[in-house]
């Protein structure tokens, strides 16, 4: 029964070790490495962050627009202190001390009014103060209600700016974290890629030193009957240790390249990512007319000068407020009552009215604010420059990449082909090497081009998918679907 009860615990530990084992070792295609990448990447954790960064930045703005409610409150405020005062009863001035006990109580409601710039405010209060000394007493000063506006009169309206900047702010950090999602694509694509040709040049030394093994036996034995020559058989051991070194650097190369994928995945150390080689490619050909659309209607960077430009336009509107006339009222009407005794401090309040007329003009100040309003000026000019000199590259750059997708996709085909083809007339040469119909050099030859064919089919099915998510990357357009690309923002601000 001991026995039994052993090998249930054997076979269970077996299994564990296998389940571990499954676990850490991934079959993973290149659709599977950006899923990954777009999920548990560092690089897809700041890329969220940086969005709800962008979403608080805009509620920021949208509760600027709304009424904001204040409670103003110093429920305790006690004072000692001497000061000088006249003694009527001696003729003479004294430092008397005297002790109070203060407490002041304020409601604000507060309303910024976009189409003026100006605030209206609704607001109440209750004050205490209480004598503590030889004369005690206690006095309530009472504000009901009040209410006013404050208004600058330059022509410079913060908030009507804001209200064109700051959506338009927003729309770009979505547009942005769609982008950056599809950059981390090409980041996975090149990190895919480096694996593969790590893996595959892995699959090439081994293959090479089996092979050369073979060659080298083969040789001696040719050596013993005189067909092949010392020199040709130190050629042959020579390449043998050649292949013998590349293997092991093959190893060390196919480590670093495992391990740069585990930190870019977020997977464990010990992962083991097997990576398949996707065999197809679309069938696909982009309009570089339609994709150069698709970037100035959906590509953030046209978005961001659009911003600029108007942010441009405030600092000049801004400056030239402040070259003239500064002028700024508030107006306020109220009612308000004091009494010792509490029960009456809300009876039959007064009126309380309170107007200002600010007014600052510039007399002599140099040309400053002049000089600050053309520097403005000459400021917007240059950046309306620059960004027409970045659409010209910005679209240029669409066509550009378009058209070397377009071009990409008959190099993989050529690539492929001239793989097989390789691959073949290596396994000729080498089936007519064992029967002594190729010397050496033709076998060298034939597995040099080979490794040549193989490694240039690798590259050109990267420089696709990186042409491809590069292109989606510009449009944040799915060619294939027909549809702009698009995030769940919902989700991502609700797992904040």
């Amino acid at each position: 029964m001991r026995t039994y009860y052993k090998l249930i615990i054997l076979i269970f530990v077996c299994l564990s070790f296998e389940a571990k084992s499954q676990i850490n070792d991934l079959k993973l295609s290149l659709e599977d490495v950006v899923e990954l990448a777009s999920k548990q990447s560092i690089d897809a954790f700041r890329n969220e962050n940086m969005f709800r960064a962008s979403y608080w930045e805009y509620r920021y703005f949208q509760a600027d627009k709304l009424p904001s409610l204040n409670l103003d409150a110093t429920p305790l405020d006690f004072n000692r202190y001497r000061r000088r005062e006249y003694n009527f009863q001696t003729n003479q001035e004294e430092y008397v001390q005297r002790e109070f006990l203060n407490a002041d109580f304020g409601l604000s409601l507060n309303q910024n009014i976009a189409l003026t710039g100006g605030q209206l405010f609704l607001r109440s209060d209750l004050g205490m103060v209480k004598n503590l000394g030889d004369d005690e007493n206690t006095s309530y000063q009472s504000t009901p209600i009040s209410i006013g506006y404050q208004q600058n009169l330059n022509g410079y309206n913060r908030l009507k700016w804001n209200s064109k900047i700051e959506p338009l702010k927003y729309e770009r950090a979505k547009k942005e974290l769609i982008q950056n999602n599809e950059q981390l694509a090409v980041k996975a694509t090149s990190k895919f890629f480096s694996l593969v040709s790590a893996q595959i040049n892995l699959s090439i030394e081994e293959n090479n030193q089996a092979n050369n093994d073979t060659i080298y036996r083969i040789g001696k034995g040719r050596f013993q009957v005189g067909t092949v020559t010392q020199d040709e058989l130190l050629n042959l051991e020579l390449n043998l240790l050649n292949s013998k070194q590349a293997y092991n650097k093959a190893k060390l190369e196919l480590i670093r390249a495992q391990s740069e994928m585990n930190s870019f995945l977020g997977l464990d150390k010990n992962s083991k990512v097997t990576c398949v080689v996707p065999e197809d490619i679309p069938s696909l050909e982009v309009i570089a007319n339609e994709a150069l659309g698709k970037a100035l209607e959906n590509n953030p960077e046209i978005i961001g000068q659009q911003q600029q430009l108007l942010e441009e336009d405030r600092r000049v509107a801004q400056k030239k407020s402040e070259t003239g006339l500064n002028t700024s009222i508030f107006a306020q009407y109220g009612l308000d009552q004091s009494s010792l005794e509490f029960k009456d401090v809300y009876n039959n309040p007064d009126k309380s009215q309170r107007f200002r007329l600010g007014v600052s003009i510039p007399i002599v100040d140099w040309g400053r604010r002049k000089g600050n309003y053309l520097m403005a000026e000459s400021n917007r000019e240059v950046t309306r420059a620059r960004i027409k000199q970045s659409r010209i590259d910005f679209e240029q750059n669409v066509f550009q990449t378009v058209m070397e997708f377009n071009l990409q996709a008959e190099q993989v085909r050529n690539a492929a082909l001239a793989d097989t083809v390789a691959q073949k007339g290596y396994d000729v040469t080498f089936q007519r090497f064992l029967i002594g119909k190729v010397d050496i050099l033709n076998l060298n030859q034939a597995r040099n081009d080979l490794e040549k064919a193989r490694k240039a089919y690798i590259l050109a099915l990267n420089r696709y998918w990186n042409y491809y998510y590069t292109i989606r990357q510009l449009t944040l357009f799915d060619f294939e679907s027909g549809e702009n690309l698009t995030e769940e923002y919902e989700k991502i601000l609700q797992t904040n």
